[in-house]
């Protein structure tokens, strides 16, 4: 099985410092195949936050996949934000706006959602999607072998949580996520929310017709805790069974919370109940 790490919402210029620290040492041990970062690196997108941010990011233990959040936009410097609002990010953190990793037998694509919710609204908090997005996530998917493991990753939401079913998700998330059922996506992760749960794309979306998991993270550093602790997701994959850990902060260390197991049957992706998914 492959590993990753699925951080977000970091928010540096908000952090607690001891959990910065607590979350290194816990991603070192075991190191994680890939770490994938969904966003919100900083809080204000001010040049010593992302200073503080690509610091960070120096010292992980693995090799990373990284996409913006609505915070990583400058949100004081109004030229600039309306202007070359990812231009400290590229700077800082990464040129590069959809990564791609394909090692072996599993794949990731990262895809920028921090864009505005219709030009005319300029609310970058809604996150968007384009057209052009989604046809990437045909180009890069398709031609891969049929047993690869395909993730997406993205900042803002595909699937509200379960106690609050309205939550406003990404623009475009149902034509996105047809897209991802056509090439074959296993797994979307994304943050923004501040809350973390596990759920299938096609329960809420029926238009998907697929099954698809979805995994949401909490914010793993940040002081703007949303009745949440500090937290982020060690997720174990293969082409048949994915296994979504959360490691939780407990106010010493992050130490291991809630386990969602799923195997694949045909199609769908069915959840494991009691020793099994352990």
């Amino acid at each position: 099985m492959k590993v990753i790490a699925h951080i977000s919402d970091l928010h540096f210029g908000r952090v607690d410092d001891a959990v910065v620290a607590a979350l290194l040492t816990d991603l070192a041990d075991p190191a994680p195949d890939l770490i994938v970062i969904s966003g919100d690196l900083t809080q204000r997108g001010l040049h010593a936050q992302y200073e503080q941010a690509r610091a960070f990011i120096a010292a992980l233990p693995s090799p990373y996949l990284v996409v913006p959040g609505n915070h990583d936009i400058p949100a004081y410097a109004l030229h600039e934000r309306f202007t070359y609002p990812l231009r400290r990010y590229r700077r800082y953190i990464h040129h590069d706006l959809a990564p791609f990793l394909h090692d072996g037998d599993l794949a990731v694509l990262g895809l920028n959602s921090a864009r505005p919710f219709l030009l005319r609204h300029w609310n970058w908090s809604y996150g968007s999607l384009s057209r052009r997005q989604i046809d990437l996530v045909a180009e890069m998917f398709r031609p891969l072998p049929p047993r690869t493991v395909k993730v997406l990753a993205a900042h803002h939401p595909f699937l509200p949580p379960p106690a609050a079913p309205n939550t406003r998700l990404v623009h475009r998330a149902v034509p996105m996520l047809q897209a991802c059922a056509e090439v074959g996506v296993d797994l979307l992760l994304a943050g923004h929310l501040h809350q973390s749960y596990v759920g299938d794309a096609a329960a809420h979306h029926t238009a998907v017709g697929r099954s698809m998991l979805v995994a949401q993270a909490a914010t793993a550093t940040s002081t703007r805790l949303r009745e949440e602790p500090n937290a982020y997701n060690r997720v174990h994959l293969s082409l048949d069974r994915i296994v979504i850990g959360s490691r939780i902060w407990d106010g010493r260390r992050f130490a291991d919370g809630a386990v969602d197991a799923f195997r694949r049957a045909g199609r769908r992706w069915h959840p494991e109940h009691g020793p099994a998914a352990d």
